[in-house]
């Protein structure tokens, strides 16, 4: 049902001190949109239970929904932000073929149900789990709103990406909104220019709402309060599922959807992989084929269930997938409480 990869020294670390929530000070998040309801009731248990004492300062990094997922974890009550989180998204509709602007009020809607009451101020104030959303700062065609020059900038990207990823940073910059408590310390080999703001009550909610701005699906965030005047968008273009090296000491807990890994956004595609050295410090969970194979319809949720479902059969099929992701749950509870270790195979298998 889950399957556990690590690093060199995550399998090492964790072969003399056991798995424990106390060995890790790192958590990503990625992008993905409706992807995430496979990992529903495994976010649920990590910071229900995991991490309910962790005594540890833990710093999280989320991209798109990865930012959103951020923001529910880092809140007092992480568990009732994740539910509002999977209660919006899956009731969420949209009309036949939907203009940006729509898009994007219901992702407003979403925030709005994620932060509830106080969301922000706790989020803000959490000296002890600290937020970082990374969002992708757009220049060039890139960042006009007119869908054609938009579209033009995008296919100059792809095709940059293909020749070397390093070639994005001439129409990309990677801004991360952070915890004033931040500690967090990251290496970029390919130098893609990375500027870190603490994040606000005056600038969270942009900050948060560009990291899922989705290229050409929604509409991009401009000139974020408290930072350099610009386009932002989703932060998956440039970290979908994150190639960079996090240097805090300690290890990295990272749930996914998938056990493939790709850089950013415009990897999909490719047969790039991500830098195994990137993951030494990393234990990645994520859904076996298996799993995936005994869901509705044999895969995971995705955008594209908003085009070719019926709201009622997706909202059900979503519902289910909900529902069977407790057994990751399960499977990772099992883990810790029987500390089989045994069970975690090197992440050499992945990315060798």
């Amino acid at each position: 049902m889950l399957e556990i990869y690590a690093g060199d020294t995550a399998l090492k670390t964790i072969e003399d001190k056991g798995f424990s929530p106390d060995l890790f000070t790192s958590f990503l998040g990625a992008s993905g949109g409706p992807k995430w309801f496979t990992l529903y009731a495994l976010d649920k248990y990590i910071f229900g239970e995991f991490f309910k004492n962790q005594q540890q300062a833990l710093n999280l990094v989320g991209s798109s929904v990865g930012a959103f997922r951020t923001a529910c974890f880092t809140q007092k009550d992480p568990v009732a932000a994740i539910e509002r989180l999977a209660k919006n998204y899956r009731e969420t509709t949209y009309s036949d073929k939907a203009k940006p602007e729509e898009v994007s009020t219901k992702a407003v809607e979403m925030m709005d149900a994620i932060f509830g009451e106080s969301g922000e101020q706790e989020i803000v104030e959490n000296t002890h789990f600290k937020a970082h959303f990374i969002v992708a700062k757009c220049n060039g065609l890139v960042a006009s709103e007119n869908k054609f020059l938009q579209g033009l900038g995008l296919a100059k990207s792809y095709l940059n990406n293909r020749i070397s990823r390093p070639l994005l940073k001439s129409q990309y910059e990677r801004f991360i909104f952070q915890s004033n408590n931040s500690d967090l310390q990251l290496n970029d080999p390919d130098n893609i220019s990375t500027t870190r703001l603490p994040f606000s009550i005056a600038n969270i909610r942009s900050a948060l709402l560009a990291s899922g701005s989705i290229p050409m699906v929604m509409e991009g965030i401009s000139n974020i309060e408290n930072s350099p005047k610009g386009m932002y968008r989703d932060g998956g273009i440039v970290d979908y599922h994150f190639d960079f090296e996090i240097k805090n000491t300690g290890l990295t807990l990272y749930p996914h959807f998938s056990s493939t890994l790709k850089a950013g956004w415009f990897d999909k595609n490719l047969s790039r992989k991500v830098r195994m050295k990137h993951y030494d410090n990393t234990v990645l969970v994520c859904p076996s084929d298996k799993f995936i194979a005994a869901l509705p319809h044999q895969k995971i949720p995705d955008r594209n269930d908003f085009v070719v479902m019926k709201r009622e059969q997706r909202m059900d099929y979503w519902q289910q997938v909900m529902k069977e992701s407790e057994k990751l749950a399960e499977k990772f509870d099992q883990l810790y409480q029987t500390q089989d270790i045994k069970r975690i195979k090197n992440i050499s298998q992945l990315l060798a």
